[in-house]
């Protein structure tokens, strides 16, 4: 239950949530720095990915609420809060596909395998943005200042990696198939997106099994971590893709 919210309480919390985003965007983008793409469609991006927390909000308060009270308990593993864990990370990366695509997957600026992983990086960097100022905005609004400079930090490293590792999962597997059959596309796309849910929710499903253990968040940070020393090596990857690769199915 939030507190009370005061003006100055959310430009603090909008400050907290977005500068760690912007931090990650501007690192990520120097992986583009040969040729960068327009910087107005970058921000168009990541305003995308902005409204899409807005969307996400509403899908998962049905999701909630549908989960709770319709959903009959058939298997013990997705019966309530895992199932309901694994279909907020599904919205959650459904939503942000669907910004890029619309915003920026169909522009003319979108001519090379490494643009899909830029422009899908971006998009979950606005999305985190917002989802780390509602989450600071809750302790901040008690006044509890080192709850909230936990917070802040804790999304700093964990859920916004997470969101920036699974949407450049994507990004990736569409940079891969750039130069093949739309075929390709379509069964690379699809596995990636499994693979992004799967990883999202082995890290909500975590982070709650943590119950705020210290030792417990470290851990599953360490292989978030790792996956963003691999995700470094896919950029480097997706930049040696050439029109020579061309694969026909």
């Amino acid at each position: 239950m939030l507190g009370q919210i005061t003006f100055t309480a959310v430009i603090y919390s909008l400050i907290a949530g977005a500068v760690p985003a912007f931090v990650w965007l501007v690192f990520w983008l120097r992986e583009d720095a040969v040729h960068p793409e327009p910087r107005g469609l970058i921000a168009a991006t990541f305003i995308g990915g902005v409204i899409a927390v807005v969307v996400a909000i509403f899908a998962e308060n049905s999701i909630h609420d549908i989960v709770t009270d319709q959903m009959p308990r058939f298997i013990s593993w997705l019966s309530n809060e895992n199932l309901r864990y694994t279909l907020w990370a599904a919205t959650e990366e459904i939503v942000k596909i669907v910004a890029v695509a619309i915003i920026a997957l169909n522009s003319s600026y979108n001519d090379e395998p490494v643009d899909a992983m830029v422009y899908c990086i971006t998009v979950a960097l606005g999305f985190a943005a917002i989802e780390n100022t509602m989450f600071i905005l809750d302790p901040l609004s008690h006044g509890d200042m080192l709850l909230t400079i936990k917070t802040g930090g804790m999304r700093f490293i964990g859920a916004t990696l997470v969101h920036t590792v699974c949407s450049a999962l994507i990004g990736f597997s569409l940079g891969l198939c750039f130069y093949r059959r739309a075929i390709s596309k379509v069964i690379a796309f699809v596995i990636a997106m499994i693979a992004a849910i799967f990883l999202h929710t082995i890290f909500n499903v975590s982070i709650v099994a943590s119950s705020g253990s210290v030792n417990g968040a470290l851990q599953i940070f360490v292989w978030i971590w790792s996956a963003v020393v691999i995700m470094i090596v896919l950029f480097e990857e997706i930049k040696a893709v050439k029109p020579k690769l061309k694969i026909g199915n």
